[in-house]
């Protein structure tokens, strides 16, 4: 799985890059301005010290040449493939006291880059053991100030991005509803309100208000936290009112483990909205070593 569909937000990359050096080098770095003389020369390996989907070698890159523009950065691994422990996934060459002030920080966004696009895949591939056409997607519960990283994480796995922020999508959930008086309420204000450009979806919890979801015109239904014999309910449903009324696009959402994947692809969800890609996902174990 080499493919990227998308690239990486490059005008978000320098002020994340930015911020994270200032935060970690921003007074120097007393320890290596101690101990290593400034001509001194160094060449570093990142290694993969587990099998990881390879994720981040822009971000890896910017941050060392941030530090210091005439370190060398070499890309020996490609973007997106599935590598085993022991690879080489890049090499830094240059001044020793710049590789050390940077290996911290590009450590910490590439680990969680990789554990994130190594997460992504395991589901992706829970789906692809049943029939693959349904998808995976994220959510916005993602680390402030990194969701352009971890959402281009998620792609690269080879899963998707659900919207990027509150302006990019109507998403009506259960507040909302609560706040406007209902299901039908909050989906008859949103079609009148919103432009004409955007997909109304809805979160519902039970068949009851799918059924109103579905009568008052949504285009999406967030199914949410149902167990799997109400999904096959509700999934059936959909597609009896699609005969008549139009395609409406199913999205299974809340206690999604990786475990009920194949299950909930054969109910026949369109969508499966997984918040542990980014909000619960181990760091992947990478290492840096002066060689």
């Amino acid at each position: 799985m080499t493919t990227i569909r998308h690239e990486l937000d490059a005008l978000a990359l320098p002020d994340i890059v930015d911020r994270a050096l200032a935060e970690d080098v921003g007074a120097g770095d007393l320890t290596t301005e101690a101990c290593i003389d400034p001509d001194t020369q160094a060449v570093a390996l990142a290694v993969a010290r587990a099998p990881v989907v390879v994720c981040g070698g822009a971000v890896f890159a910017r941050v060392f040449q941030t530090v210091d523009p005439s370190l060398k950065v070499g890309r020996l691994a490609e973007e997106g493939a599935y590598v085993p422990a022991g690879t080489t996934l890049w090499t830094v060459k240059g001044r020793a006291r710049s590789l050390l002030m940077g290996e911290r920080v590009a450590l910490n966004f590439v680990q969680r880059m990789m554990g994130i696009s190594t997460m992504a895949k395991t589901y992706v591939d829970a789906v692809a053991s049943v029939h693959g056409k349904t998808r995976i997607i994220d959510t916005r519960k993602t680390t402030p100030g990194l969701r352009p990283l971890e959402r281009y994480a998620v792609r690269v796995g080879g899963a998707h991005n659900h919207r990027d922020n509150l302006g990019s999508a109507i998403l009506i959930k259960d507040n909302h509803i609560a706040a406007c008086g209902g299901v039908r309420e909050a989906i008859v204000l949103a079609r009148a309100r919103a432009p004409h450009t955007s997909r109304i979806e809805c979160e519902v919890d039970s068949l009851e208000q799918l059924d109103i979801a579905l009568d008052a015109g949504a285009d999406i239904v967030l199914l949410d936290n149902m167990d799997d014999a109400t999904l096959t309910v509700a999934v059936a449903r959909v597609r009896a009112h699609a005969k008549t009324k139009g395609n409406v696009l199913t999205e299974a959402s809340g206690g999604i483990t990786l475990a009920r994947i194949p299950a909930l692809a054969s109910i026949g969800v369109d969508l499966i909205s997984v918040g542990a890609l980014t909000h619960s996902v181990k760091a992947a174990d990478i290492g840096i070593d002066f060689a």
